[in-house]
């Protein structure tokens, strides 16, 4: 039997069009005929005429509260900003290609007009050479900045637990406790729990959802002990590295208690959301290093976009309220060469 729609007639809402959240009017419910759907509602945009009005599934639409009103602002926003800063790279690039054009023409009048001996033919041509190499140069760095970059907003109150992150363990020497409460990977699995009854299974936003979040964990695995660590913290990565590889046999003999939770597990499985969100910030930098192209980079910031946003309103219950204190011992380690 079919649970009941989530949503009624007339009734205001938002859905995704793109990477905007758009206010909605349901003028029709239906009992969809697809696989693991259960309501596709009829929505009407609000502003938009209504050859735009069309049938979506339940799980691309959202309560019209206080909270989605916030998120849908915020996302028209960024997405403003980002656009006007596209445009304007796009101008810099084409005025750095033109000026580029006009300077390899005077370079090259200055080379052909050079024959008044070998020597100087000579020296034209390494002249000649380096100009090219350095053309070439501009063009690879050209390329990197014109490869498609993820721009995320962050949500407030994530902005403002990270700089607390910051502070706790750069200001007030504090240490997140590892092993943490909520590890990534189950914070992970209980958003996929929650997104994923809202895409049809077997479809490829169901796929792209489980991707996504296995890619997430891949990433924050092996950029942890790189690029996600304040330097306080480094002694603590090294302590806790040293006990996840031990067997699980060679943890229960030693009896300690965090030996056993952590022994061969992986760095997603022991850290938690202070360090994810350090990630999530991070990815603009990781996805410039990618040759992913523009639709996909897009795909990508929508479905962070919502994982985001889904943490932004369960960050009670998966950040730490209580950093460790680090004990002097600890200090005196950090004060040494850490590798």
């Amino acid at each position: 039997m079919a649970p009941k729609a989530v949503f009624s007639q007339g009734e205001s809402c938002f859905c995704f069009h793109g990477p905007i959240l758009y206010e909605a009017k349901i003028e029709g419910i239906r009992k969809s005929d697809k696989k693991d759907v259960h309501w596709e509602y009829y929505l009407h945009y609000k502003g938009w005429k209504k050859t735009w009005d069309e049938w979506v599934e339940e799980k691309d639409v959202y309560k019209n509260n206080e909270e989605n009103q916030q998120w849908a602002k915020d996302l028209k926003g960024y997405i403003l900003k980002t656009n006007r800063e596209e445009e304007k790279q796009k101008k810099l690039d084409k005025a750095s290609a033109k000026s580029r054009k006009s300077t390899g023409a005077v370079g090259g009048s200055e080379q052909d007009s050079s024959l008044r001996g070998s020597e100087e033919r000579g020296s034209s041509v390494v002249r000649g050479t380096k100009r090219a190499r350095d053309h070439e140069h501009l063009e690879r760095e050209d390329d990197f900045h014109r490869r498609p970059s993820i721009r995320m907003p962050m949500p407030d109150n994530l902005k403002g637990l990270l700089v607390d992150d910051w502070e706790n363990v750069t200001k007030s020497n504090q240490l997140v406790p590892i092993p943490h409460t909520h590890s990534i990977e189950q914070l992970l699995s209980d958003y996929q729990q929650h997104e994923g009854p809202r895409r049809r299974q077997g479809s490829a936003d169901h796929d792209i959802l489980a991707e996504v979040i296995q890619g997430v964990l891949e990433y924050f695995d092996k950029s942890l002990g790189r690029i996600l660590l304040y330097r306080f913290e480094r002694q603590q990565w090294l302590d806790i590295h040293e006990r996840m590889m031990l067997s699980k046999d060679a943890a229960e003999k030693t009896g300690d208690e965090v030996n056993i939770k952590v022994a061969g597990k992986s760095p997603s499985q022991v850290y938690g959301a202070e360090h994810l969100c350090r990630l999530l910030v991070s990815m603009p930098e990781l996805v410039a290093q990618t040759n992913m192209d523009s639709q996909s980079v897009n795909r990508l910031r929508e479905e962070l976009f919502k994982m985001t946003s889904w943490l932004s309103k369960n960050s009670s219950k998966y950040f730490t309220k209580d950093y460790e204190t680090a004990g002097r011992s600890y200090e005196d380690k950090t004060r040494g060469p850490v590798q």
